[in-house]
């Protein structure tokens, strides 16, 4: 029974999560799905969804799971991907965040969010810049395979976040390590982006932070819309952007 069991586990990384879909095609149907379940040899998550006993599955192993053995596309972003790039300023205090992102016709199950997991999960639904996973990229961390936004894109999810407004500066602070994007690049995904407030705070700071790759963009067929916009409530207005920031933001040298 074990060695059975044992040579399914050979097909997934060490300390995967088991969909009950990928062990009846492995072999394991529900029926032994039970037994093994019974036996000791499977901790059930929820309905369908297993662990090793012995085994205590990060939240990075389990997302890499849902997409490998589901098929899906939970892309690990924002903060989260910079930080494993190495770009981030700052270390993040207590548990690590997990900034995770899908389309909004594949919401995470409600299983994997509020799972006692190792990071604290911050999740949203969004398609503004696509649906394509364009500026993604398949990175292996501790053997398994995760969708990680590349820093061209990953700056991009910083900017759009519900909290974005009162973190410019550290945003900013981020933006200034930023000196090797590929403009090619960063001018698909502004092409695609669908907040115009996105694209102004990026490009606003991307030519005060002075970046060589900045030069190389062709403005005129980036979507900036014509509307005034107020990032922040108070602060100081940049005409060529037509938009209100912070005035830390907009004063920092």
């Amino acid at each position: 029974m074990a060695t059975k069991i044992q040579q399914i586990l050979e097909r997934a990384p060490h300390g995967s999560v088991l969909f009950g879909s990928w062990l009846s095609s492995q072999g394991l149907d529900a029926r032994g799905q039970y037994s093994y379940m019974k036996s000791g040899w499977l901790n059930r998550i929820s309905k369908g969804v297993y662990y090793m006993h012995g085994v205590n599955p990060t939240l990075m192993a389990a997302v890499s799971s849902y997409n490998t053995q589901l098929g899906k596309s939970c892309i690990v972003g924002a903060y989260t991907a910079l930080e494993l790039r190495g770009y981030s300023h700052y270390l993040s205090m207590g548990k690590p965040m997990a900034y995770l992102f899908t389309d909004k016709t594949n919401k995470l199950p409600s299983w994997l969010l509020k799972g006692n997991w190792n990071m604290t999960i911050k999740y949203m639904t969004t398609s503004f810049l696509g649906d394509e996973l364009l500026g993604v990229e398949t990175t292996i961390i501790d053997q398994h395979d995760l969708l990680v936004s590349l820093p061209e894109r990953a700056i991009l999810e910083c900017l759009n976040l519900p909290n974005a407004s009162s973190s410019l500066l550290d945003i900013y602070y981020i933006m200034e390590g930023l000196t090797t994007l590929r403009p090619k690049l960063v001018q698909s995904l502004l092409e695609s982006c669908t907040s115009q407030k996105v694209n102004r705070l990026f490009l606003y700071m991307a030519e005060k932070a002075g970046h060589p790759w900045f030069k190389a963009l062709k403005l005129d067929n980036i979507n900036l819309g014509t509307s005034r916009f107020m990032i922040t409530s108070t602060g100081k207005y940049i005409n060529k952007y037509n938009m209100t920031i912070s005035k830390e933001l907009a004063e920092y040298e």
